[in-house]
């Protein structure tokens, strides 16, 4: 990943992120944030769980998962997600959005990631499609 971010402008930044902010429309007490480099990320309560960045590379998604998730998604074959530069010892993987881009798997990925950064109670109030909590 190159070093120049800038706030997400090109159409394709665009489209990600509204992909995103529609993921993350059900989930109570997100906000967004753009910070000095451009990055764009969505909190919960001043913790980021996604961050998203602009480069001559692409667009970048950044996610925070468990160590467990992060191993399964680092060891597959055919993965497109790679280890955050700096905080993906906590966690976190990212992936260059590039169409195709497969939002369902994004979507199971960003639920735990609120999930994992929201406090107990808010955690509470998303119910799990599978009836867990």
């Amino acid at each position: 990943m190159g070093y120049e971010h800038q706030q997400l402008t090109s159409e394709d930044a665009i489209q990600a992120l509204q992909h995103v902010r529609d993921i993350c429309s059900i989930f109570p007490l997100v906000e967004e944030h753009v910070d000095g480099f451009g990055h764009t990320s969505l909190r919960v309560k001043d913790k980021p769980f996604i961050i998203m960045g602009e480069d001559r590379e692409g667009v970048s998604l950044s996610i925070r998962t468990s160590q467990s998730t992060q191993e399964i998604l680092l060891s597959q074959v055919d993965s497109l997600f790679f280890k955050t530069p700096y905080i993906g010892q906590h966690g976190w993987v990212t992936q260059q959005i590039e169409p195709p881009t497969d939002w369902d798997e994004i979507e199971d990925l960003i639920r735990e990631a609120y999930l994992r950064t929201a406090p107990k109670k808010l955690a509470a109030l998303v119910q799990d499609p599978a009836g867990d909590r």
